[in-house]
């Protein structure tokens, strides 16, 4: 055994992690979050039965389960500045629209989800498709470019 003491610095993708990639792995948090949970209200609500179509809730539930699990992996990636995130980053907000566009086709109480679910997807989406968030999670523009460039 080593009798080294572990460095209490904190690790330097937390002390170095730009606000706007830390606010957009808040938004895709925020959606995974929202995804599982009514992944796992469905679920459970099949499973007991309280449903009419017990068998397509717990289906569709799970399938909303594993969907959150990808915007949270993107979350803990761009929290760890790691380049890879953005793609599944995007893909989520990019997926947010179909669905923020149909909640405002609808009437009553879906409406003013519509516009939450558009506002984040929008917000996400402009917080990745940023040029400062590409350059800070290291991610190169093409083959042929340099930094400099």
């Amino acid at each position: 055994m080593s009798t080294e003491a572990t460095p209490s610095t904190p690790a330097p993708s937390a002390a170095k992690r730009p606000t706007r990639i830390t606010a957009l792995a808040g938004v895709n948090a925020l959606e995974g979050a929202a995804l599982a949970i009514g992944g796992l209200y469905l679920l459970i609500a099949g499973l007991l039965g309280k449903l009419e179509s017990t068998q397509q809730a717990e289906t569709v539930g799970i399938t909303l389960v594993a969907l959150g699990a990808i915007p949270l992996i993107a979350a803990r990636g761009l929290l760890l500045l790691r380049s890879w995130s953005r793609g599944p980053a995007l893909i989520t907000q990019i997926m947010a629209l179909p669905v923020a566009w149909t909640l405002l086709r609808s009437q009553g109480a879906l409406i003013p989800l519509g516009i939450v679910v558009a506002v984040v997807a929008v917000t996400g989406l402009v917080l990745a498709l940023n040029p400062a968030t590409t350059r800070d999670l290291g991610i190169r523009r093409g083959p042929g470019t340099t930094p400099d460039a």
